[in-house]
């Protein structure tokens, strides 16, 4: 079992038990859940955003180690062959896949890919497209260009308390502008929402590294 498939079954346990004493709604339930429905200050270590529906898109790394092969959407380490940890890839194969390198029994490379997942797995449903050649979509800025109200101290404090508060899910983040900008796998909106519950509606934002396809 992956250090991701422990956190999210952690995750989704606690959200059951906060469910029956009514505070939140369990992750993959199908029903949004509400910020205000979790304890003061705590709706986003209260909430799970709920699997996305149809195809996704991300851009990473493709680690594939001895046939063990995961998406890196964070940060990788850059040793030789390089090192990461993301979400387990099924349905995929290198054939006929340029821009891979590979080192021993470990092959990776770049890539936008298209899939389905089920908050545990991405499911490769389309041939990816090497990063090189990808022209993404351009995403709008969320703050429309404003400066946020996080002073440096605050934003550094909540900042330390994200890992912890999101698990495997973080990816990264840092303070700009007045913002705290969170990256995570993935959020429909109910990160986002909880964020503002917690800090106020103009200090953290929260960026999904996966995007519908048709959003």
């Amino acid at each position: 079992m992956t250090r991701h498939r422990r956190h999210l079954l952690v995750a989704l346990g606690a959200a059951s038990v906060l469910a029956l004493a009514g505070c939140a709604t369990p992750a993959g339930s199908g029903t949004p859940s509400n910020p205000a429905d979790a304890p003061p200050g705590a709706s986003l270590g209260s909430l799970w955003p709920a699997p996305p529906e149809g195809d996704v898109l991300a851009q990473g790394t493709v680690m594939d180690v001895g046939g063990d092969v995961e998406l890196c959407l964070g940060a990788v380490a850059e040793s030789y062959p390089p090192q990461c940890s993301g979400i387990p890839i099924t349905n995929w194969t290198w054939e006929g896949i340029q821009g891979s390198e590979t080192s021993g029994d470990v092959i990776w490379g770049s890539y936008a890919v298209q899939g389905t997942y089920d908050g545990e797995e991405f499911t490769v449903t389309q041939p990816p497209i090497m990063l090189a050649l990808y022209d993404p979509m351009p995403f709008e800025d969320p703050t429309g260009g404003e400066a946020g109200a996080g002073d440096e101290d605050a934003l550094l404090e909540i900042q330390e308390e994200l890992p912890d508060i999101l698990g495997e899910a973080y990816l990264g983040s840092y303070p700009d502008n007045g913002w705290l900008w969170v990256d995570v796998v993935w959020d429909d909106g109910t990160w986002q929402d909880a964020a503002d519950d917690d800090y106020g509606d103009d200090t953290v934002i929260i960026r999904s590294a996966l995007h519908p396809v048709d959003g």
